[in-house]
């Protein structure tokens, strides 16, 4: 199954997407925007502020509340060279958590713009928080491959490497956007239930939800459940290689609550996920609990679902709920309330989906992997349902249109 899926050509996932379909802004009103729906190889269109009209009575749906970080930081040398640093990944403290509750230190994963017009030395800013003035200073440690390790330092204890990026940091939106970032998307690139900081990207399939939307769900008796997967900037990474064997997913954070796991088990056959980020997050958690089974004495750093796992594990013994009590169970002997982790999951034609029936989804990028994931669920259908929104002017990417699927 793996060499079958592994040999897919990338070239195979292309359509044409003229820029004017690319949603540069959001609608005024978030729920306003269409809403394609597919079943059982069927497309019709709605309003998404209608989507309640659509979800199975029983289901649950799962978001994803991370919260983008403004990531970039924007420093300019004595020499006047700009140059700019993209913090992907906390390294020391490794936890995201406590990354941000930092008041001294602390080190990322970065990318470097203008790389070439700083071969040495310390980067340092200034930013003013409530009138005070503190000194930012960034120093390249070493490289890996075209990231960096970058640590940052500063001379005021008193504030948090949060309240600086805050303070000083740049949203970093879509590539795709062909602009520079405004004041709007503060609030319009931030999903109405995003809580965890973390992602430089956000779970865009959650930003047509508003209040009211959450509000309808609750009152139709839906559940609604929420796990945690920070976006990294792979996720814009285009597929370069002929077939996905040459593609090397990204590795992304995971935190999944223990009642989380648990309302997920028992509502297996239920489950709508909100967004590829979701989806990723919870079959990677079949995975896990697979892992757990061969190895009840697993680490957390050995629970991290590698990109091919599932293509290779012998799976098909284990029932989803079998799975996600492994980690039931892995949590209560760890006495531990959430699980922390990460996955590298790459999910394309070939793959059996073991929990998600339902996927709530923006229109994605042409070759990407996130086209691969849409077809794997839809059974291959994707060009029916992409022809569709090309020619009933659906809006596509990030700030554009939703689709709600079913296989």
């Amino acid at each position: 199954m793996t060499t079958k899926t592994q040999h897919i050509r990338i070239e195979d996932y292309n359509y044409s997407l003229p820029d004017e379909r690319i949603a540069k802004f959001p609608l005024a009103k978030r729920d306003e925007s269409k809403l394609l729906l597919y079943r059982n190889g069927e497309v019709s269109e709605s309003i998404f502020k209608h989507i309640t009209d659509y979800l199975p009575q029983g289901s649950l749906m799962v978001f994803n509340n991370t919260r983008v970080i403004q990531a970039r930081l924007l420093f300019q040398k004595e020499t006047g060279a700009k140059i700019e640093i993209f913090c992907l990944e906390p390294v020391e403290p490794h936890d995201y958590a406590l990354v941000f509750q930092q008041t001294e230190r602390c080190s990322w994963t970065c990318l470097v713009g203008n790389l070439k017009k700083w071969k040495e030395g310390i980067l340092s800013k200034t930013v003013i928080i409530n009138e005070t003035s503190i000194r930012l200073n960034a120093e390249k440690k070493h490289t890996c491959g075209d990231s960096h390790l970058i640590e940052f330092t500063w001379d005021n204890p008193s504030y948090t490497f949060a309240e600086l990026l805050d303070a000083t940091g740049v949203l970093p939106i879509p590539p795709y956007l062909h602009r520079e970032t405004e004041k709007s998307d503060l609030q319009t690139y931030q999903t109405v239930y995003s809580k965890i900081k973390g992602s430089v990207a956000a779970p865009t399939a959650g930003l047509h939800f508003t209040p009211e939307v959450l509000a309808d769900i609750d009152a139709h008796g839906i559940g609604r459940e929420e796990v945690t997967l920070h976006v990294g900037a792979g996720t814009f990474k285009p597929v370069k290689s002929d077939t996905i064997e040459g593609h090397e997913m990204h590795t992304e954070f995971i935190s999944v609550h223990r009642n989380s796991i648990e309302k997920i088990k028992n509502n297996s056959g239920k489950i709508i996920a909100v967004g590829t980020t979701s989806v990723r997050t919870i079959e990677s958690l079949y995975y896990m609990g697979v892992t757990l089974a061969n190895n009840p004495e697993a680490t957390s750093d050995e629970l991290i679902v590698k990109q091919w796992m599932p293509y290779e594990m012998d799976n098909n013994r284990l029932s989803p709920e079998e799975a996600l009590q492994n980690i039931l169970d892995y949590l209560d002997k760890h006495q531990a309330d959430k699980l922390v982790t990460a996955t590298q999951i790459i999910i394309a034609p070939g793959y059996e989906f073991k929990l998600v029936k339902g996927i709530v989804t923006n229109f994605h990028q042409p070759k990407s992997t996130l086209l691969l994931l849409i077809s794997a669920f839809v059974k291959g259908n994707w060009k029916l349902i992409y022809d569709y929104a090309l020619k009933h002017d659906f809006r596509f990417l990030s700030y554009g249109d939703s689709s709600l699927l079913f296989p």
